[in-house]
Order: structure tokens, then sequence, then C-alpha cells
């Protein structure tokens, strides 16, 4: 097998694993096992892997600087926009499963849970970078493609606070990512500041 064809694999196997959730939740649905409430699950469960593909997309830069690990540049773009793809099934699912696209819920919701508005906001802002995600745009905005792209972190502190904003009790796994993304941003302002 080539270098290239390798690659090729590698690539593929990136995409299927990212992809592999998504799998497992249809394969779920429809062995009906999804617990009391499939609907609520289906929506977590979008909106859990967006994160966890987000965070993965921030971490690529300080795993090529301070771990060496160049090769996970060339799929950053792949994990940036597998966190959008399952974001927008995240909103698709509440607007389907749990609003009934009833226009009225989703006034009633807003004014309930605030966290639905910046859950929103940052799905919005991660519009563009989808959008411009592509070398063609990158060659055709220049440097402010660059400058664009460094919303991805107002973004992850938005979805951070979106999803801390819906927990009652247990903290535990919130922690756990907000740790997580302490100290991505703490390596991007170390970069950012050391001479």
């Amino acid at each position: 097998m080539s270098a290239l064809q390798r690659k090729g694999w590698i690539r593929w196997s990136v995409f299927l694993l990212l992809l592999l959730p998504l799998i497992l939740l249809i394969q779920r649905l429809l062995n009906g096992d999804l617990g009391a409430d499939p609907a609520k699950f289906i929506v977590k469960e979008l909106g859990y892997w967006s994160l966890c593909w987000l965070w993965l997309t921030l971490s690529v830069t300080p795993a090529r600087i301070y771990l060496g690990w160049r090769w996970l540049t060339s799929y950053r773009r792949m994990f940036g926009l597998f966190a959008f793809f399952y974001a927008v099934l995240h909103l698709l699912a509440f607007a389907t499963f749990l609003l009934g696209w009833r226009w009225d819920s989703l006034i009633t919701e807003l004014t309930k849970r605030p966290y639905i508005i910046v859950g929103s906001l940052a799905l919005l802002c991660m519009l563009p970078l989808a959008i411009t995600s592509t070398k063609g745009m990158q060659r055709k905005l220049g440097k402010d493609w660059k400058r664009l792209h460094s919303l991805i972190y107002p973004i992850s502190i938005l979805v951070m606070l979106h999803y801390t904003l819906q927990i009652r009790s247990d903290f535990s796994q919130q922690l756990i990512f907000a740790v997580l993304l302490v100290v991505l941003l703490g390596c991007r302002i170390y970069r950012k500041r050391r001479p």
C-alpha cells in the first residue's frame, strides 16, 4: 500500500470514527434502547458529541506545539465540521422532538431557559466558520480568515455555558469539560504572550 493510499484509509477511518456516535444512536433508536425519554436522550447525546468534537478541534494546535503531533493538523477541519454537523443535528432534534416546530413553544422555552439562547448564539457563530472552512476560502480571505476562525474560542465558552446552565445536580462531567477548556485556552494565551 502506497503512502497516499494509507493516508486515504486513515482519513476515512477518522471520518467513520467521528460518525460512529450518530450510527450508534440510530441503532439504539431502532432497537428502542433510549431510556424513558428517547426525545430528550437524542437531543442531549447529539449536543454532547458536538461539544466533544469542538474540544477535539481546539486541542489540535496545543497537541502540535507541545506534543509534536503535526499529523493531527490535517484533520482539524474535519473535527470542526463534525462539531458543527452534530450541533445542527442537536438543534434539529430539539426543534422536532421537544418543540414540534411550534413557534409559540419556542418563545416560551427562550424565556424559561436562557441556555437555549446561548446555544443558538454559539451555533450561529459556528456557521461562518463552517462555510469558510475550505482552502479556497482560506486563500480568498487571507489574514481575515485566521481572525474569523479565532471565533472558535468565544464559541467554546458559549458552548460550555450552554452545557452548564442545563445542569441541576451533578456537575462532575461539566467540571471535566470546563477544566479541559481552561487548559486549552490557557495554552493559547501562553503561546500568544510568549516572546
